[in-house]
C-alpha cells in the first residue's frame, strides 16, 4: 500500500512540476538574480523532492514543501549555506531596467512582504502554500498581501492622482 501512495506522490510532484515550473522559475529568479540559475534550481529542487518524497509527511501543502526544497537549491547555487528565515530573503526583479517604476515600488516593500508578493504573483502559490512556506497563518498572508497591494498602488499612482 505504501508503494501505491509513493507512486501517487511521485505523480503529484511531477504534475506540480509540469503545472508550476514557470512560476517556480520566475519566483526563484527574483532570489538568485538569474533565470538560468533559477531554472537549474527548480530542476534540482524537484529532483530532490522526488528523491526524498518519503520525507513528505503530508501535514502541509505539497507545493510549499517543494518550494522550500527548490529555494534551498537556489540559495545553495548562490553560495548561501543555511536556509535563511523568510525575513532574510530579499527578492528583487531580475531585470529592473525593464520595469523601473515597478522595481522602485517593490523596493519600498520590506523583504518579507516582497517575498510574499513574488510567491503569490510570480510563483502563483496559494495563500495556504505561502503560509506553509513562510511559517505564518493564512490570515497573515492575506493581510500582508493586502498591505503590499496598497503600498504598490500608492507608489505607482501618478503624482497628483487620487484613488
Amino acid at each position: 500500500m505504501l508503494s501505491l501512495a509513493m507512486d501517487e506522490l511521485e505523480r503529484a510532484i511531477e504534475d506540480l512540476y509540469r503545472q508550476r515550473y514557470v512560476g517556480f522559475r520566475n519566483a526563484l529568479a527574483t532570489v538568485t538574480g538569474s533565470y538560468d540559475t533559477a531554472r537549474d534550481a527548480v530542476q534540482e529542487g524537484f529532483a530532490r523532492a522526488l528523491a526524498s518524497r518519503r520525507k513528505f509527511r503530508g501535514d502541509g501543502p505539497l507545493g510549499a514543501w517543494v518550494w522550500r526544497i527548490a529555494l534551498r537549491a537556489a540559495l545553495e547555487a548562490k553560495g548561501v549555506g543555511e536556509l535563511p528565515l523568510a525575513e532574510q530573503i530579499d527578492p528583487q526583479l531580475v531585470e529592473p531596467e525593464r520595469y523601473p517604476a515597478l522595481a522602485a515600488a517593490l523596493a519600498t516593500l520590506p523583504p518579507r512582504r516582497r517575498l510574499m508578493v513574488f510567491l503569490r504573483y510570480y510563483a502563483d502559490l496559494s495563500y495556504a502554500d505561502i503560509a506553509a512556506a513562510c511559517a505564518v497563518d493564512e490570515g497573515t498572508v492575506a493581510a500582508t498581501l493586502a498591505q503590499a497591494r496598497d503600498a504598490l498602488a500608492a507608489a505607482l499612482r501618478p503624482e497628483g492622482a487620487t484613488r
